[in-house]
């Protein structure tokens, strides 16, 4: 497994198929504003190859409501660290 592959994605082994699980979200460091937040879930989520239906979804929920709604979002679909 390469180093890009571990870095940026979670992944569960189940006999011998690999599953990729979330994507990873690095928040410690970054700027806590909600725009930035989104964004860098939505990077993440391109960078895993999410279908666009997928990625407007997830975008829709983390919106919808207020910061701690998009938080939780964030911690439902991506790895955050």
């Amino acid at each position: 497994m390469d180093d890009f592959f571990k870095d940026h994605f979670v992944v569960a082994i189940i006999g011998d198929k690999k599953k990729l699980e979330k994507p990873i979200v690095n928040l410690l460091g970054q700027d806590g504003n909600a725009f930035t937040v989104i964004g860098l879930c939505l990077k993440a989520a391109r960078q895993a190859k999410w279908p666009a239906e997928k990625i407007t979804q997830v975008q829709n929920e983390m919106m919808s409501s207020d910061y701690d709604n998009l938080l939780a979002t964030a911690y439902k679909y991506f790895d955050v660290r």
